[in-house]
């Protein structure tokens, strides 16, 4: 039933591409295409100025309000699939993250209208949530690839994500409603969103209800597992809502002051497994579920701009506050051999509440010369409570019953992470065709644990960090149609709570993980050489990149006097330490033509990018790092009516095959190529009474081929197969 659906729904984004209609604007469209496909509009998070991206001198990449209205994603992480350097680790519409040249985790600095959302609480490899931020909320996405941490501080060492939500426009007020439907996951969402202005006042206030089963992947072969029939990707549901109020108060043309609360909620979301026995079985099981998220947070801001004192013509001042609770449960069995069985069952509850505020200022000096300079801080207060249960069977004479472990000691104790750190940053012109950006950053860091009910006896310990890191960016106007760009510079990232002072079984890796209160920071030293060049429709840029990680946070076996791995509860033991150095180093490619500007194809255009990712370990060259793809291939055709009424888009997106970082794994050797083709379309309806009716339309994994993305490979997660998704809207 589903294949007859999906040749329909192609045939019917096909027929809208050659129905004759009328000169109706597509809502939300007035800036035009995205900008990872046609450039310029402005760009604030790679110098926290406005910049056209040919001006910026950093590899950047941005999606607008429009390509969002194209993509129609779950949340912002869908949007990275198909931009150079850029890629997805985590499945389902709440635990899908970002990774930029190979780097993610906590090694990407997740953003939200330039304030930090990363908490010192997540694994190393679970950055936060792009979801916390409703995808109806964004009014563009801007991604720093490559790190950024003069600017932002810790966690920038791979770069950059920053969501930035809409603000109100001109007066009056405007607003929409939309409902959603895929087909292969059950989804169900409805959104509604208000914004306007009345004299000195704004409002924007919106929000989402959405629930989702767990989607089905298609049978097939995909390495060396063969599935006879489609599976369901068990945790990949969830129910969530979120909630958004800003209001602001315009003193002067020049002058304002907002407040703004945002709230989001899911339930019922989990990690993602398919169960063993479809494709290996006597495979561990491994099931972690998210019963409860909640994510609350409140920010006041003041800005004022033309302000001619002498240290700033333009201040900003930022306070925040935000609260993540989040239930967690591993349910994990594991058969270390035949007849025996470890079953764990780990209930996590945390809660973190963070304090933070930036204060940045801007002052041009001596005609040229424009500064920017500020402090920010935050602060993480982390609270948690445990309560696991190991079982061990078969681990001794026949008959003998299992042992059974129960414990409510926490894995890590109540602890805080703070932060603060000073910034400076110049940009200056040397003549007419070459623009300089450089800068530096002092971060100081400290963690300290406190008394733990739950921990009688465990003093508490502390650890403290400094770090300094500079960046030097520089532009170079050859002609008016092309630039080159060379950036050079340092990022850093602190280790956070877990990191530090985590000791307990880590369900996912089968292991038992202890604390390392000696951990340094990982420093990063990153260049890149590229070149950007824009005529008319026709755009392209291209970079080459190397970034050295030194001191990089690895888990590593602890072993005892023999040589042997440690055992703790039946589970190998390691623990983090810092290791000299990781390298990664690639090239990316994107490009865009209009074919309109040289060929009479009035509405088509064009792209394709090009990724290709090299990760090595320096100290160990055949330990393989590498855990996304190793080259990308994209291409996309467009077509969009010149009067705005309906548009249409195939893409396509090839990955090459990746080294496999763990050994026998039932893929094989390696993880395969794999090749995924998209039709999106929509259409403006008709207008009654100034509302707007529209309905898009996407097909998803066209030829539903079973597949799994790089970094979900090896804890096999494949992703949805052929999907349909309807989206109907209302802009009034």
């Amino acid at each position: 039933m589903r294949s007859y659906i999906a040749t329909a729904a192609a045939g019917l984004t096909l027929l809208l591409a050659a129905v004759p209609a009328s000169g109706m604007q597509r809502a939300g469209d007035e800036t035009g295409d995205s900008i990872v496909f046609k450039i310029d509009p402005l760009l604030v998070t790679a110098t926290r100025g406005p910049r056209q991206i040919t001006q910026t001198p950093r590899p950047v990449s941005v999606v607008d309000q429009a390509q969002l209205a194209l993509l129609s994603p779950n949340s912002v992480s869908d949007l990275f699939r198909d931009i150079p350097g850029l890629d997805v680790t985590g499945v389902g519409p709440n635990q899908a993250r970002p990774a930029i040249r190979g780097q993610r985790g906590q090694r990407i600095l997740l953003l939200a209208d330039g304030l930090r959302i990363n908490n010192s609480r997540r694994q190393r490899d679970f950055g936060e949530l792009p979801a916390l931020v409703d995808v109806g909320a964004v009014e563009q996405v801007e991604i720093v690839r490559g790190p950024a941490s003069v600017l932002y501080g810790s966690d920038a060492i791979g770069g950059v994500v920053n969501i930035i939500t809409r603000v109100p426009g001109g007066d009056g007020f405007h607003g929409n409603a939309s409902y959603r439907y895929g087909d292969v996951d059950g989804q169900s969402r409805i959104a509604g969103r208000i914004s306007g202005r009345a004299g000195a006042f704004s409002i924007v206030a919106g929000g989402m209800t959405r629930s989702t089963d767990a989607y089905t992947a298609p049978g097939g072969t995909f390495g060396d597992i063969e599935l006879a029939n489609e599976v369901t990707v068990n945790g990949s549901g969830l129910e969530d809502r979120s909630l958004d109020l800003r209001l602001g108060w315009d003193f002067s043309d020049n002058t304002s002051v907002f407040g703004k609360f945002e709230a989001y909620r899911s339930d019922d979301a989990g990690f993602g497994y398919v169960d063993p026995s479809e494709y290996n079985p006597g495979d561990p099981t491994i099931d972690i579920t998210y019963p409860q998220q909640s994510f609350n947070k409140a920010t006041l801001g003041f800005r004022s701009q033309e302000l001619d004192f002498v240290v700033a013509d333009r201040v900003e001042l930022l306070a925040y506050g935000q609260d993540n609770e989040r239930d967690l449960v591993f349910n994990t069995q594991i058969v270390p051999f035949p007849g025996a069985s470890i079953e764990l069952d780990n209930r996590n509850f945390t809660d973190i509440r963070t304090y933070g505020f930036r204060a940045e200022a801007r002052k041009l000096v001596a005609g040229d010369v424009l500064l920017t300079y500020g402090l920010d801080g935050f602060r993480d207060e982390a609270e948690g409570t445990d309560n696991n249960t190991t079982t061990m069977s078969g681990f001794g004479p026949p008959g003998m019953p299992p042992m059974v472990t129960v414990s409510d000691r926490p894995s890590i104790p109540n602890a805080e992470f703070t932060s603060l750190g000073s910034f400076v940053q110049a940009e200056f012109d040397l003549g007419s065709r070459v623009s300089l950006v450089g800068g530096g950053r002092y971060q100081r860091v400290s963690a300290e644990t406190f008394d733990t009910p739950t921990m009688p006896g465990v003093a508490p310990v502390s650890a403290d960090n400094s770090t300094f890191v500079a960046a030097v960016n520089g532009l170079v106007r050859v002609t008016d149609e092309l630039d080159l760009v060379v950036s050079t510079g340092r990022g850093f990232r602190s280790p956070n709570l877990v990191e530090l002072f985590f000791d307990g079984a880590v369900a996912e890796a089968g292991a038992y993980q202890v604390a390392n209160t000696d951990l340094k920071a990982e420093t990063s030293f990153n260049v890149d050489v590229g070149a950007r060049y824009q005529h008319g429709g026709i755009f392209f840029e291209a970079f080459f990149f190397r970034n050295r990680i030194f001191d990089g946070i690895r888990g590593r076996p602890v072993l005892d006097a023999q040589g042997d791995t440690l055992q703790q509860d039946g589970l190998d033991v390691y623990q983090n330490v810092n290791l000299d150095e990781i390298i990664f180093q690639g090239f990316e490619f994107n490009a865009n033509v209009d074919l309109d500007d040289l060929v009479v194809l009035p509405g088509f255009s064009v792209g394709a990018g090009y990724s290709e990712l090299d990760a090595e370990d320096a100290i160990d060259p055949e330990n393989p790092v590498g855990e996304s793809f190793s080259k990308k291939l994209t291409g996309r055709l467009r077509y969009q009516h010149p009067g705005g009424r309906f548009w249409g888009q195939y893409d396509v997106r090839w990955s090459d095959e990746q080294s496999l970082v763990e050994p026998d794994n039932p893929l094989g050797e390696v993880i395969p190529s794999y090749h995924v083709m998209n039709l999106r379309g929509g259409v403006r309806l008709f207008e009654v009474f100034g509302v707007t009716h529209g309905l898009n339309l996407a097909v998803t994994n066209l030829t539903d081929v079973l597949y799994a993305e790089t970094s979900n490979a090896s804890f096999f997660r494949p992703e949805p197969g052929r999907n349909i998704s309807l989206t109907y809207e209302v802009v009034f």
